[in-house]
Formats: C-alpha cells, structure tokens, sequence
C-alpha cells in the first residue's frame, strides 16, 4: 500500500495528508511505544542536540509550555514546542521561535514517515508526532518543549528521554484509558521521569505512586511545597526555592501554579532567572482556549477545560470577577465525566446553554442535558455550538459574562467566529 500510496503523494497538500492518516489506523488512540519506537528507529530519530522538557498532566500542560517557551525565547535561544490538539489550524501543534511550522516542512517530514513505516500502522497522533521530530531534528533547536498528548509512559513523545520532566497536575480524565484513580492515572503520567534527571512535580497533593516512582528509578525530585513553593505578598508574590528567591511577581494570566512549576523547571535547566524576566514573562504569556477573553457585546471567556479539576479552577476565576450574570455555553466529549465537571462549576453559572460539537466523539446536547438534570441544572438544548452561543448572546446584557467551555471542539468553533468579526 505505501509504494501505491507515493506514487501519486507527490502534490499532496497537507489537508490530503492528514484526510489520509485518519484512515490508516484502526484506533483513534491506541497508546503503546512498540511501533512508534520502531518506526523512529527507522528514521533515526535523535534530538540530543538540544535539552528535552517533556510536560505531562491531566491540566496545566500548554499554560506550562508556553510560559517555559516564553522565557527561554527572552533569553534569545531557539525553541520548539510540539503540542496537541489544536484548536484552528494543525499548523498549531509545532511553532519554532513562536512561529507555527509551514505546511511544506510538515509535508516533507510526512512522506519520509510513509517511507519508513512500511507495513507497521500507526495513529495519526503517533504518524504526526514522528513527523514533528523530524522537522525538529532539520532544525536543531537548542531547547526542545514536548507537551504529552495522554497519559505520560506510553505517549508517542515518550519515545524521547526528557532532559527535565514536568508533570503539572493529576486528577481524573481520560479513566478509560489510564486508570480510575488518581495513583493509577499518577503512575502513567509520572512514566515520563528518567534515572538522575530532575523530574519536576507541580502537583500539590500527589498520589504516592508518582512520588514512589520518582524514587523507584532514582528521579532528582522536586517536588512543590517541599523543593520550591509561592509566598504570597501583599499584591505581589514570591517564589521561592532552596537556592533562590524571587520577590515581587505580578499577577499572572494563566493558573499561577502553573507559572510556579514552570520556573522550577527553568531554574532545574539552568537559564539566567531574574523577577524581571519572569515578571515580563508573566505580561505576555496568554494562551488561546485558556480563560481567553473576548468581547461581543458582553465579555465572553474561552477556555478548554474538560474535566472536574479544569472546571473547579473555572468556577474560582469567575467568581472572583463582578459579572451580573454568567451564561454557560458548554459541549463535551462522550468519554469525559461530565457530571462530575458540571457539578464543580454549577454554583457559578447562572443560565444553560447544551451544545453538541462537531466531532464524532461528542455528547449530543441531550445527553449533557440528561446528565445536568440530574444534579439539578436546567438549560436549553442546541444542535451545534454556534447556535447555542447566538442565543446566549441574546440573552445577555453587557455586564454579563458568556462563558464557553467543555472541549477543544467547542472553544475552536466560537473562536473562529470571534476572530472572524
């Protein structure tokens, strides 16, 4: 099939390729390091030119991403982040020095995994994620950021040896494919720690399976509130490890835990850090899809959180804000606990708006209607997501916040629609 498949690839454009990796595979995610790790052989897939930061955890990965991507850019080196999923444009998943990689590179790296794969199937997000490194490798940046896409062991980017492991948070999400409880999905996640290199936990409270890991395989731990922690002041704040201080940070766009785990991380890489850098970091690191705000006549907030824990921060962001009313508008995947993710953000939303998204995956908006009702929330159902959102727009008045959250799905589709007004 490969050879018939690049006799006539040639003039393929990148949309043809990714039509034509949804078709290869059985599964849609079908986690195992088996044929990727075979595959990359083939390819001779090797970034130990540059330092690897692998980032795992169930939320706060592309917040810490970016802000690690931020600073070391600050510091003039060259940087690359691959990521996953986009929100618009697949061209989202690798940007270099804050530029999103072209189509033709992608396109080249595509066709090499084709060659190489021969009779072994693999994902699309396997197939892409080898596609990425390649165009890494052309590259040769000297800091290399891997956002994991599920779980941490047996993710595709596992396949690389982090220089310095991240894991942000644990909390349940993905349970069908990772484990019911949060030591099980903890121990997946922390399968991204390496012997004698700093693994870096930013959970507050985490399951004695990643710590017991950590150890097992004689990770350098550093763990928060234990190697390094925040310090409120006043209206600033500090952080602070055993070998330095940081005092007077601003306020901070994304979870500032999240900006805390990701200085621990720099601090273990070794960069020059100053609170003058960090606090121009924390100026200009917003990330799209994460309490992204809008205004349509009325403040609107993007944000893909999807499970209890995303949902809990949520709900402390908003009510934090003088808003006369916050309307909902939210559409979630089948496999995602929904009850438990509308239950931790009910007492903050005042109207319901059920929305299906446009994927495959997606509960339709009666289910998610079935499910609130349950736990005592009543709204309105809608087809698709826009149509759910122009009726919210409708109902709200200008002091009050649309709130639109629950998938990558759900936040692209109204996020096109901002932009393009």
């Amino acid at each position: 099939m490969t050879a018939n498949i690049l006799s006539h690839c040639d003039d393929w454009s990148l949309s043809q390729w990714l039509c034509y990796l949804e078709t290869i595979h059985t599964k849609e995610i079908d986690l195992g390091l088996a044929r990727i790790a075979e595959v990359a052989k083939r390819l001779s897939i090797d970034l130990s030119f540059g330092k690897v930061i692998t980032v795992a955890g169930t939320n706060g990965k592309g917040t810490t991403c970016a802000f690690i991507e931020n600073y070391l850019r600050s510091q003039q080196y060259n940087v690359a982040v691959y990521s996953s999923p986009h929100i618009e444009r697949f061209n989202e998943r690798l940007r270099v020095n804050h530029d999103e990689v072209d189509d033709l590179p992608w396109i080249r790296a595509l066709k090499q995994v084709e060659v190489a794969r021969s009779e072994i199937s693999l994902t699309y997000y396997e197939y892409t994620t080898l596609a990425a490194f390649i165009v890494i490798g052309e590259l040769k940046p000297d800091y290399i950021i891997l956002e994991v896409g599920l779980g941490g062991r047996l993710d595709a980017t596992n396949i690389i040896d982090a220089d310095v492991a991240v894991l942000t948070t644990v909390d349940l999400d993905h349970m069908a494919f990772l484990g019911n409880t949060r030591e099980a999905i903890g121990k997946e996640k922390a399968g991204i720690f390496r012997t004698s290199r700093p693994a870096i936990i930013g959970e507050l409270a985490p399951p004695v399976t990643v710590l017991n890991h950590a150890n097992d395989i004689s990770a350098i731990v550093c763990c928060r509130d234990k190697d390094f922690t925040l310090v409120n002041d006043g209206n600033a704040w500090q952080w602070q490890s055993k070998q330095q201080t940081f005092s007077g940070l601003t306020a901070t766009h994304i979870p500032q835990n999240n900006v805390v785990t990701a200085i621990a991380a720099l601090a273990q890489l070794e960069v020059p850090l100053s609170a003058e850098a960090i606090n121009h970091c924390i100026s200009v690191t917003k990330v799209p899809g994460r309490t992204e705000m809008f205004s349509a006549g009325c403040d609107v907030m993007l944000d893909v959180g999807h499970n209890p824990q995303a949902a809990r921060y949520l709900s402390t962001v908003i009510k934090s804000r003088s808003y006369n009313k916050v309307h909902a508008v939210v559409g979630m995947l089948a496999d995602k606990d929904s009850t438990s993710t509308l239950n931790e953000i009910k007492d903050a939303i005042d109207s319901w708006y059920f929305a299906t998204p446009d994927s495959p995956r997606a509960a339709t908006s009666e289910a998610l209607s079935a499910v609130a009702q349950d736990i005592g929330i009543k709204g309105n159902c809608f087809d698709n997501v826009t149509e759910a959102f122009t009726m919210a727009k409708q109902d709200a008045s200008s002091n009050d916040l649309i709130l639109v959250f629950g998938s990558f799905f759900t936040v692209a589709e109204i996020r096109a629609l901002l932009l393009s007004n």
